[in-house]
């Protein structure tokens, strides 16, 4: 019975640190884009028209990251 105790607060610890862990992680960006990197397994990396679209793909990023005024 007095595992309980020990047990209970470890538990409550361990889901607030998984809480925790899930905001930081979409804080940064990290579930922002889940289709690029599957597709981008599809295309050959010497394509220049994936490469093309490799480049425009950074450009709208880096346009998205710049704040606006």
């Amino acid at each position: 019975m007095s595992a309980i105790y020990f047990l209970i607060p470890i538990a409550v610890a361990l889901v607030g640190f998984a809480i925790w862990l899930f905001f930081w992680a979409v804080d940064n960006g990290q579930y922002d884009d889940l289709d690029s990197p599957a597709h981008s397994i599809l295309f050959d990396d010497e394509d220049p028209q994936h490469k093309a679209a490799i480049a425009e793909a950074d450009k709208d990023d880096d346009a998205q990251d710049k704040p606006r005024g």
